[in-house]
C-alpha cells in the first residue's frame, strides 16, 4: 500500500513537471519604447486618462497611444515585431503575450503574440521571423486584418473609412473577410474597399509610393534600435 501510494505522488509530480515543461509560462508583456519624437500619449481611452510617453514608458494590453502632428514613436511590441507611428494618428494594443520555458530566465521562448489595432493615421512595420519560436502578429483596420507569416517590411494607413497596405520588402498577407485574403508582394499595395482583388503596383500610386518609401526610411531605424535592445530581458 504505502509503496503504491508513493508511487502514485511520483507518477502525479512527473505528469505535473512534463505539462509545465511543454506549455511553458505565459505571460502578458508590454510594449519598448524605442524613440518618441513630439507629443505622444498613451493610456486608457474610456477613462480619457492619458500621460506623455517617454523613453521609460512601458505600453501594455488595453493602451491607446495617440501621436499628435508631426510626432512619431518607435515601438517594440515583442521580439520581431517592430512599428513605428507617424503623426496625427492612433493605435490600440490589443493583446501582448510571451510564453517561455518555465525553467529558463534569459532565453527559452517558445510562443510570442502581439495584435494592435490602428484607428487612424500610419504605421510602419518591421516583422522579423528570424527565430525558432512561434510568432503571431495581426494589425486591424476598419476594413482589414494584415498578418505577416516571413520576414517583411510594409506600411499601413487608414482614415477609419478606407485603408491601404503597402510593402516594401518580402511579403504581407491581408484579410478583408473570413472569405477573401491577399498576399501583396514588395512594390505593390492593395487598398480597401476596391473592386479589385489584386494588389497593384506601387508606382502607380503615389500615395502608395510614398508609403514605401517611409517604410523603407524607417527600416534602417527601427533595425539600429532593435539591435540595441537586442539582450534585454522581455519579461
Amino acid at each position: 500500500m504505502r509503496f503504491a501510494s508513493f508511487s502514485s505522488v511520483l507518477i502525479l509530480c512527473f505528469c505535473l513537471l512534463e505539462n509545465g515543461c511543454s506549455k511553458g509560462v505565459t505571460r502578458s508583456t508590454a510594449a519598448s519604447v524605442f524613440f518618441v519624437k513630439g507629443n505622444v500619449v498613451f493610456g486608457n481611452a474610456n477613462r480619457k486618462d492619458f500621460q506623455p510617453v517617454t523613453p521609460e514608458s512601458t505600453i501594455h494590453t488595453g493602451d491607446t497611444v495617440c501621436t499628435s502632428d508631426g510626432a512619431s514613436i518607435n515601438l517594440a511590441l515583442i521580439p520581431g515585431a517592430f512599428i513605428q507611428v507617424s503623426g496625427n494618428s492612433e493605435i490600440k494594443i490589443e493583446d501582448l503575450r510571451l510564453t517561455k520555458d518555465g525553467n529558463e530566465t534569459a532565453g527559452g521562448m517558445l510562443d510570442r503574440r502581439a495584435s494592435i489595432r490602428l484607428n487612424r493615421g500610419k504605421l510602419v512595420s518591421l516583422f522579423n521571423h528570424s527565430h525558432r519560436s512561434t510568432l503571431e502578429f495581426n494589425i486591424t483596420t476598419g476594413q482589414v486584418t494584415i498578418r505577416p507569416n516571413s520576414d517583411c517590411l510594409f506600411s499601413v494607413w487608414t482614415d477609419g473609412a478606407t485603408s491601404r497596405v503597402a510593402c516594401g520588402r518580402g511579403d504581407v498577407n491581408a484579410f478583408a473577410d473570413a472569405q477573401f485574403s491577399v498576399k501583396i508582394a514588395a512594390g505593390y499595395f492593395s487598398q480597401w474597399p476596391t473592386a479589385s482583388n489584386e494588389p497593384m503596383a506601387a508606382i502607380a500610386d503615389a500615395r502608395a509610393q510614398m508609403d514605401i518609401k517611409t517604410a523603407l526610411d524607417v527600416e534602417p531605424e527601427l533595425l539600429d534600435q532593435a539591435a540595441g535592445r537586442q539582450n534585454r530581458r522581455v519579461f
